[in-house]
């Protein structure tokens, strides 16, 4: 485990977009050696096709790194309040999308092998997710969701195929594939 606070309080302070508004410049994972184990198991076990992955909700780019490590050809990041942390860390620009944009369109016309979501796609509010995940699954034939518990749930009519999945190190790797 890296030497970070853990960021739940933080949450309960004031949510989760506050504290990410307040933090977001030198946010970093608290369980980034466990995201990029995870990470790198996951890629290895599916035979993970690296051409071109969107890092979802990159946060400080722990996953993107990995990613790189791992030989991806190109890391594509987005996250609406981490661009500093993101580019401090990994000397790329994330794009400023939101949940909100991502199921809004922002992402049309785009292809990606596929999209990482580590630590983040929990945070997605309920009433956006459906619309999220059905704009990932037109961009991508896969999505890897790194979490640590089992939300969220990607339910069935939203293109992606039940997950396979795994626990390392009390991190949950979930793998959906496109139904499209």
């Amino acid at each position: 485990m890296t030497d970070a606070a853990p960021i739940t309080p933080g949450y309960d302070a004031g949510g989760v977009t506050a504290f990410y508004e307040m933090n977001g410049s030198t946010y970093r994972n608290p369980h980034e050696d466990e995201v990029r184990s995870t990470l790198r198991l996951a890629v290895e076990q599916w035979h993970l096709a690296l051409d071109d992955v969107l890092d979802l909700a990159c946060g400080s780019g722990e996953a993107t790194l990995e990613l790189r490590d791992l030989g991806a050809s190109e890391v594509t990041g987005i996250d609406p309040y981490t661009q500093a942390a993101y580019f401090d860390r990994t000397g790329s620009t994330a794009e400023s999308l939101t949940f909100a944009d991502v199921g809004d369109g922002a992402l049309e016309g785009r292809s990606y092998s596929l999209v990482v979501c580590s630590y983040a796609l929990h945070l997605c509010e309920l009433s956006r997710l459906a619309a999220v995940c059905i704009a990932l699954v037109r961009v991508a034939p896969a999505l890897l969701i790194l979490s640590p518990h089992k939300r969220p749930v990607i339910k069935q009519g939203w293109g992606w195929a039940p997950p396979e999945e795994f626990v390392h190190r009390r991190v949950h790797a979930r793998l959906h594939r496109s139904l499209l």
